[in-house]
């Protein structure tokens, strides 16, 4: 760096802690209609400068809270990859219901996607929140092929199986549940995926 050159102030990890818990409580309270940058800002304690230089419309702020949701669930390969999946899916299936009930209050009765629906239409419109989520996906669901790969390393699944075709099953009938023909998502509905996708994935 030349002499005199001054570096960018260093980000507080204690005011993104801020940010990151006031953005979820507020999404979680408001839903996505009535999410506002501008109030994330006055309840974190930071100007609304701060959040529009690295979120600039409230979709890349909503993609970050659900990436924040999405990192609270751990994926850990503990030898038994049915109780791992069904462990896995089920804290997704919770997550998927924290969302869908955002801003509304439950027992409401309203059975639509909600925020869910919200993130991916805003992924289907804008190539950049699209490539935000994408981003986060492939980062989350690396992890889930890891767990995959580990119990055909173990021999729990078959040498030929595909961790990336065994995981699209599962989450896709996950979403499939949640977007489109609104069906319960339930630990019943989950034991059930996770024994028909590796009755046929099994060694």
């Amino acid at each position: 760096m030349e002499p005199g050159a001054r570096r960018g102030r260093p980000r507080s990890e204690a005011a993104d802690a801020r940010i990151g818990e006031a953005a979820l409580a507020l999404l979680l309270d408001r839903g996505y209609d009535r999410f506002s940058v501008d109030e994330v800002a006055v309840r974190a304690g930071v100007a609304k400068t701060t959040l529009y230089r690295r979120w600039p419309t409230k979709d890349h702020l909503v993609v970050a809270v659900v990436a924040r949701l999405q990192d609270e669930v751990p994926v850990v390969y503990r030898g038994d990859v049915r109780a791992d999946l069904t462990r896995y899916l089920n804290a997704i299936v919770d997550g998927l219901h924290r969302m869908r009930l955002a801003g509304r209050p439950e027992g409401s009765g309203d059975r639509s996607a909600g925020l869910v629906a919200e993130v991916a239409a805003a992924a289907a419109r804008h190539a950049d929140i699209g490539a935000a989520v994408h981003e986060l996906f492939t980062r989350r669901n690396a992890l889930v092929l890891r767990l995959l790969e580990e119990a055909k390393e173990k021999g729990e699944l078959r040498p030929d199986v595909r961790p990336d075709v065994v995981f699209d099953q599962l989450a896709g009938a996950l979403y499939y549940r949640l977007l489109i023909t609104g069906q319960p998502l339930d630990p019943p509905y989950v034991d059930l995926l996770v024994e028909s996708v590796l009755g046929g994935a099994s060694a």
